[in-house]
């Protein structure tokens, strides 16, 4: 190997090296500062998440309409290329994408309605 291909491996571990390093002391930054805080670090505050169920079962259902949806766009509504059929794989990837994003913005929406509703009364 000679030349800018020497480059590739160095960099892959340059960047590992640095990933590792940075994680470590990122972490050790976190445990001095609940330290200086009074708290144990040991002890992780971990906050209840109530809508984890409902947050997952929207984001899949989210996904697979959106993939449902991709599958009837590509069978009855894009014309075809005999040629190119691989073509219209970017529409799974965005309707998988959109669909996804609609069914966590639905679940953000549900437990702001929800939360607020508590605070309410």
């Amino acid at each position: 190997m000679n030349g800018p291909e020497i480059l590739i491996p160095l960099t892959i571990f340059g960047g590992g090296f640095a990933m590792i390093f940075g994680i470590a002391y990122l972490k050790s930054r976190e445990n001095l500062a609940m330290l200086e805080k009074g708290m144990n670090p040991k002890e992780k505050m971990s906050r209840p998440e109530p809508y984890k169920n409902l947050k997952w079962g929207l984001l899949l259902l989210g996904a697979g309409m959106g993939l449902l949806i991709a599958y009837f766009l590509d069978n009855y509504v894009l014309p075809r290329k005999p040629d190119h059929d691989d073509t219209v794989a970017f529409i799974y990837f965005a309707m998988l994408a959109i669909g996804g994003g609609l069914g966590l913005i639905s679940s953000y929406r549900i437990e702001k309605k929800e939360l607020l509703d508590r605070n309410n009364h």
